[in-house]
């Protein structure tokens, strides 16, 4: 479905040697260098520039909310769209301070949203089947969903832009990510459980029993990564994953915020492996399961700060270190050009 083609890795000894003779020590900058080594494949090695970054935020409602996983009711998925639209979110904030372009899509909330302006319109339904009694969606749905977020991406790609962040909305949406990370990894699903945005211990119990009844129900179909979109995803999570494959195969960078992008980014993976090379992780969060999925993904966050909030806040706060390790590549001298004999 995505033609994505692996990184160049034939520059990487010319990319290495212009970091390493950069005015500090070999390695001093850390993580930044490989970032930058990331970016210079990904970009160009020559003079690699951030154009017209988009931060995407997508909202979507879970059947399983109803049986109470949250601590909320799906009514707050709309609830926060609405905050969205008026910039009173963390992520509106975020996003205002670095300059980033935020839009946000609605691929399927209960609710549809009236008299508010500016929300792309790419629903997919009103909220996803509970997945421990049915499946979420068909495997049609998946397919419509992968073909808006790559009409979304090409948009922003015509534009100019080469780099995305993904970022969502979702009541009940960690626990539809925890049957998605137990499916395509293989873990117990207990392990892939966490309380979400701090549910109680009686909701917990009833959470990770909910994802082991969706394991179980939907066994037979999640050897295929496409039929556990279908299965166990969130019209959400679904056209995060797609625009992570359009994304990459327009030799875009992938910035992916927390524990319910990190699931998109797994499906997205298992899809195509290509895509694997132009992810950025912004941040481990604080759900349980998140460091066990970024471990299986071979990534190393740049940030951990305890977050679980989700809406691409991490991918946000993100956004200066990935500017940084562009900017000390393009603009900091070399021993050779300060004079500096070593």
């Amino acid at each position: 479905m995505f033609d994505i083609k692996p990184v160049n890795t034939d520059f990487d000894n010319e990319i290495q040697h212009k970091i390493d003779t950069k005015t500090k020590p070999l390695g001093a900058l850390g993580d930044l260098e490989t970032l930058a080594l990331q970016i210079a494949r990904v970009l160009g090695k020559d003079k690699p520039q951030i154009s017209n970054p988009k931060m995407m935020v997508f909202a979507a409602d879970h059947g399983i909310a109803d049986s109470g996983v949250s601590i909320a009711p799906s009514e707050v998925t709309t609830q926060m769209v609405v905050n969205f639209m008026n910039g009173g979110a963390a992520i509106n904030v975020f996003t205002r301070q670095e300059g980033f372009d935020l839009e946000v899509i609605d691929c399927g909330i209960v609710k549809p949203l009236e008299n508010v302006e500016g929300v792309i319109n790419q629903r997919l339904g009103a909220g996803t089947g509970p997945i421990h009694k049915r499946a979420a969606m068909t495997l049609g749905a998946v397919k419509q969903g992968f073909e808006m977020a790559t009409a979304r991406v090409e948009l922003h790609h015509q534009n100019g832009c080469n780099l995305i962040a993904l970022g969502e909305m979702g009541i009940g949406n960690t626990t539809s990510a925890a049957v998605m990370m137990a499916a395509l990894t293989g873990m117990k699903g207990e392990d892939c459980v966490g309380r979400g945005t701090g549910i109680d211990a009686a909701t917990y119990k009833r959470k990770k029993m909910l994802v082991e009844q969706a394991l179980l129900l939907h066994h037979s179909e999640l050897n295929d990564p496409m039929q556990v979109l279908a299965c166990v995803g969130g019209f959400e999570i679904v056209q995060m994953t797609g625009a992570m494959l359009a994304a990459a195969e327009r030799n875009m960078l992938i910035v992916v915020d927390g524990f319910i992008a990190s699931a998109a980014a797994l499906a997205a993976v298992k899809i195509n492996p290509n895509v694997r090379d132009y992810m950025i992780f912004a941040h481990q969060s604080g759900e349980k399961g998140h460091y066990l999925m970024l471990e299986f993904l071979q990534a190393k966050p740049l940030l951990k700060l305890g977050m679980k909030l989700g809406e691409g806040t991490g991918a946000a706060l993100a956004l200066p270190l990935i500017q940084a390790a562009v900017n000390f590549y393009n603009e900091m001298a070399s021993f050779e050009d300060a004079g500096i004999d070593i």
